[in-house]
């Protein structure tokens, strides 16, 4: 798969993906990642990229020709279609879903806007899609960017030691992942729960299901009632197994709060 990424700082965007999974996917070939900066494309001895607002107001704003002028030197780079994806805080949210959804691209390029924004102009005319990875404001798009780049492309065939990693990670089935461990087996901080060293697959992968729709029900509730792409739906089983999780927590907090209530055995009561 290939990125193209138009950024006023290549250098710095390509230096953050030479580390992990990442880096090593770009040794292999599985990713290509080829930066572009609109100030090689303004004109002036100062290179100008960006403008004062029009109507008065503080900040800056990205010209519409040198991006304009960039975007055509990176479509003239490689004929792969391309949708152009601006990072920005208008944009809806990129979730699992969307990476998915855009690791089936052959190419993508990706916009970095910088100071108060990007001329209306050039959105309208030539960004294909707005994507935000949040609801709070950056001082650039690369970031947003870079978890793009990172989020897709371990999605891409090859790129994880095992594939199956990526199709537990949380969000992938609409769930946060379920809780993990490994040793020492016991430990001051407690031990590991025992079906999970039982060696019976089925009790396993039932145990986590129920741990994954657990986890999203104390902590993303608002997931179970989906606010994603689509609408969750929970199958009987799943619905059975959050049923079952909510009991046992229910249990285990009526037991915390009366521990709590109880003095301490070597303290007389009144």
């Amino acid at each position: 798969m290939r990125f193209d990424v138009i950024t006023l700082f290549p250098e710095e965007f390509l230096a953050a993906l030479r580390f992990g999974v990442i880096g090593r996917a770009l040794e292999r070939g599985i990713l290509q990642v080829v930066c572009t900066n609109p100030r090689d494309f303004a004109s002036g001895n100062y290179r100008r990229v960006d403008e004062r607002v029009y109507g008065g107001g503080p900040g800056m704003v990205m010209m519409l020709e040198p991006l304009k002028a960039a975007l055509a030197h990176v479509r003239s780079l490689d004929a792969t279609p391309a949708s152009v994806i601006l990072l920005s805080p208008q944009g809806p949210k990129f979730v699992q879903a969307r990476a998915a959804a855009m690791a089936t691209s052959a190419r993508v390029i990706l916009l970095c806007g910088r100071y108060e924004g990007i001329d209306q102009r050039f959105i309208e005319r030539y960004v294909d899609q707005e994507l935000s990875i949040g609801d709070f404001v950056l001082s650039g798009g690369e970031y947003g960017a870079l978890i793009l780049v990172d989020a897709i492309t371990r999605l891409l065939p090859g790129v994880l030691g095992a594939q199956e990693s990526a199709m537990q990670d949380s969000f992938s089935d609409g769930l946060l992942d379920c809780p993990h461990y490994t040793r020492p087996e016991i430990a001051e901080e407690g031990a590991v729960p025992d079906v999970l060293k039982g060696g019976n697959h089925a009790l396993i992968a039932r145990w986590r299901r129920k741990q994954s729709l657990g986890a999203t029900w104390l902590k993303r509730p608002e997931l179970l009632q989906g606010q994603m792409l689509a609408p969750l739906e929970l199958s009987r089983a799943d619905q059975a197994l959050l049923q079952e999780f909510q009991q046992e927590w229910q249990r285990a907090e009526s037991a915390l709060v009366q521990a709590d209530s109880e003095p301490p055995a070597d303290q007389p009561s009144s």
